[in-house]
């Protein structure tokens, strides 16, 4: 998997449900604050009990998400998001995450997270219609 151009990022953004009624100029910012990561088939991406410091964003590949005993939870796949609720309550992950094929994410850090809801409220929002129509792996 190749190295996405910043367009590239933004334009990836505009297709997730969190950032798709940002314009153009703000997913640019935004996807300037992402960092991007590949991990392999069956590669951990956190474990339970790991303390939380990003959410990630999968732009390419699909992941399972697993509970304490490593049964699978929900899988997700490309566009989707996951690990922003432990950013937000402070507390540890509650879950684990392994790829189930090579994957490609973009993430970012609490920081920056902040500072986007702060400047677009839509993002707030956003996520708070994600945690009411799913809330099964997210605590």
């Amino acid at each position: 998997m190749k190295e996405l151009s910043l367009i590239e990022k933004a334009f990836f953004l505009k297709n997730t449900t969190l950032f798709n009624d940002l314009d153009l100029d703000l997913l640019i910012a935004i996807a300037d604050k992402m960092h991007q990561d590949i991990y392999e088939k069956d590669e951990k991406v956190f474990e339970v009990n790991q303390i939380a410091n990003r959410m990630y964003f999968i732009v390419k590949g699909s992941i399972r998400i697993l509970d304490e005993n490593l049964k699978i939870i929900k899988l997700l796949q490309s566009n989707d998001f996951f690990g922003d609720e432990s950013l937000f309550n402070e507390k540890p992950r509650t879950y684990n995450v392994s790829c189930f094929e090579d994957t490609l994410f973009l993430s970012i850090n609490k920081t920056n997270l902040l500072n986007i809801i702060s400047e677009c409220p839509s993002v707030a929002i956003s996520l708070l219609n994600t945690y009411s129509h799913n809330m099964k792996h997210r605590h």
